[in-house]
C-alpha cells in the first residue's frame, strides 16, 4: 500500500467515504464508532510510549503492538457498511478476545485484592492505561448504540469490552512493576 497524498478534498463538506466507496455525512454513526476506534488506537500510542522507561514495557509494548494492529482491522471492519465487502477484511476473531484473557491472567495474580475502586494515576503508564480504559468504554457504548440499528459482529461487542477490563488490569500492574502507590478512592473526601 502506499500513500501519495494525504488530502483529498472530499470532506470538506462535511462527507467522508467509507471503505466501498459509500458518501455519508462525517456526524454518522458508524464514522463516530471507527473514529472512536482510532482516538483509542491513538492513546495505546502514547501508552507505549509513557512504556519507554517502565518496569512493564518488556511484557506489554508487544502486546500493545498487536492490539494497536487488531484495533486498526476493527476500524475497517466498522468503516465497511456493505456486508459482503466486510467478510473479506481481516475481523476480529475469537482467537483476539482468548488472547486478551491471556494477558489479562498473565499478570492479574501479581495484584494485590482491590477493597476499593481504583482512581487513575499511579505513574504515567499506569494512568495512560486508565486513560484507554475510559476512551475503549465510550467506543463499546458507540458500537452497541451503533448495532442497534446496524449489522456489527457480537465477537466486536465482546473484544472491546475484555480490551478496557485488559487496560484496567494492565493500568493496576504498571503501577505495582513500576514501585508506583495505586490511588484509591476514599468515599469520605469532602
Amino acid at each position: 500500500m502506499r500513500i501519495d497524498r494525504v488530502y483529498t478534498r472530499g470532506g470538506d463538506r462535511g462527507e467522508s467515504s467509507l471503505i466501498g466507496g459509500e458518501r455519508v455525512l462525517k456526524s454518522a454513526p458508524r464514522l463516530d464508532a471507527y473514529g472512536t476506534v482510532d482516538e483509542l488506537n491513538a492513546t495505546l500510542g502514547l501508552l507505549g510510549e509513557a512504556l519507554a522507561t517502565s518496569a512493564a514495557r518488556e511484557f506489554l509494548a508487544p502486546i500493545l503492538d498487536r492490539v494497536q494492529s487488531e484495533l486498526f482491522n476493527l476500524g475497517a471492519e466498522l468503516a465497511t457498511a456493505d456486508v459482503a465487502l466486510r467478510a473479506k477484511l481481516p475481523r476480529i476473531e475469537q482467537r483476539h478476545v482468548d488472547a486478551l484473557e491471556r494477558d489479562i491472567d498473565a499478570v492479574n495474580d501479581d495484584l494485590p485484592a482491590l477493597a476499593t475502586f481504583v482512581l487513575p494515576g499511579g505513574g504515567w503508564p499506569s494512568a495512560y492505561c486508565h486513560l484507554a480504559r475510559t476512551v475503549c468504554r465510550r467506543c463499546e457504548r458507540i458500537v452497541v448504540a451503533l448495532a442497534q440499528t446496524e449489522t456489527i459482529a457480537e465477537l466486536d461487542i465482546q473484544y472491546l469490552n475484555r480490551l478496557s477490563d485488559a487496560l484496567f488490569v494492565w493500568g493496576r500492574w504498571c503501577a505495582w512493576k513500576d514501585g508506583r502507590p495505586e490511588k484509591l478512592w476514599d468515599s469520605r473526601a469532602t
